[in-house]
């Protein structure tokens, strides 16, 4: 039964990675604001070669699949498909089986619709993880679905818990603290040191992780992992200290650490080092 589950999801989550590379060309195309000759309608339009426009076959569309058979190129104009296309597909598979081996709670009825809606946020958090590394801009246009989602999860997560009311002190100290922190370096900045995007990112991720510690962790964790990328790409100057790294991505990748091992990671800091 696990197996069947754990096959299923990563099916699916190929599949979700697949959209996530649709809809984030689709939102910079929207955005760019020159005429198009393609529809770039989310729900409705068909997917296209990103070079020539060509509109797609369903054989072209099967992840990692397609793109492997046709060598990383595009079967009507010859211009090669960006690696970006497979490698989401199968982070979001990867990440899909994760959350359900890792998950952190007994998978009662209650936990599998907090699995099913965390899995929606991935999608959203990867989406922006990418466009944020693309272009360097977290979009107003997938920050506000996915804080509809992550109200949502929270939302669920106060109205299940054993002790509401303490849950939704937790989830709003989460979020003063994961949004907060930001907002703090924004405003000291003046927008120099972090974007606004970020700061909306931090509330929602808040949302998510529901309790201060995961949202020191997911704050830790995003600030450590772009330290250890920045630092050697600026040591061996590919990277100059005037240059504009995207924080989003270092975040997101915190708030999943936090959402799937926060307790684990937690009580050990706690043990190790809090021995009164």
């Amino acid at each position: 039964m696990m197996l069947m589950i754990i096959v299923l999801l990563a099916i699916l989550g190929l599949i979700a990675g697949s959209f996530i590379n649709a809809l984030v060309w689709r939102l910079h195309e929207q955005s760019d604001g020159s005429e198009k000759t393609v529809d770039l309608s989310i729900l409705k339009g068909r997917s296209v070669c990103p070079n020539c426009h060509h509109k797609l076959a369903a054989k072209d569309l099967l992840p990692v699949i397609s793109w492997l058979l046709l060598r990383g190129k595009c079967r009507y104009c010859g211009k090669p498909i960006s690696s970006q296309y497979p490698v989401v597909e199968l982070i979001t598979a990867a990440l899909f089986v994760a959350s359900y081996v890792w998950w952190p709670h007994d998978l009662d009825n209650s936990q599998k619709f907090l699995l099913a809606v965390w899995l929606v946020a991935l999608v959203g958090l990867i989406a922006l993880a990418v466009y944020d590394l693309k272009w360097k801009l977290l979009p107003n246009r997938l920050i506000y679905p996915l804080s509809v989602v992550a109200g949502l999860y929270a939302l669920v997560s106060v109205v299940t818990a054993d002790s509401p009311l303490k849950t939704l002190l937790e989830v709003i100290l989460a979020v003063v603290i994961g949004g907060g922190f930001f907002y703090v370096l924004f405003q000291l900045s003046d927008g120099k040191w972090i974007g606004g995007g970020d700061v909306k990112l931090g509330w929602l991720l808040g949302l998510i992780v529901g309790t201060p510690g995961g949202s020191v962790l997911f704050i830790f964790i995003g600030a450590l992992a772009g330290s250890l990328v920045s630092l050697p790409l600026m040591a061996t100057k590919r990277l100059k200290r005037t240059s504009t790294v995207p924080f989003g991505p270092f975040l997101i990748l915190g708030a999943m650490v936090a959402q799937l091992f926060g307790a684990s990671i937690l009580a050990w800091y706690r043990r190790t080092f809090i021995t009164f």
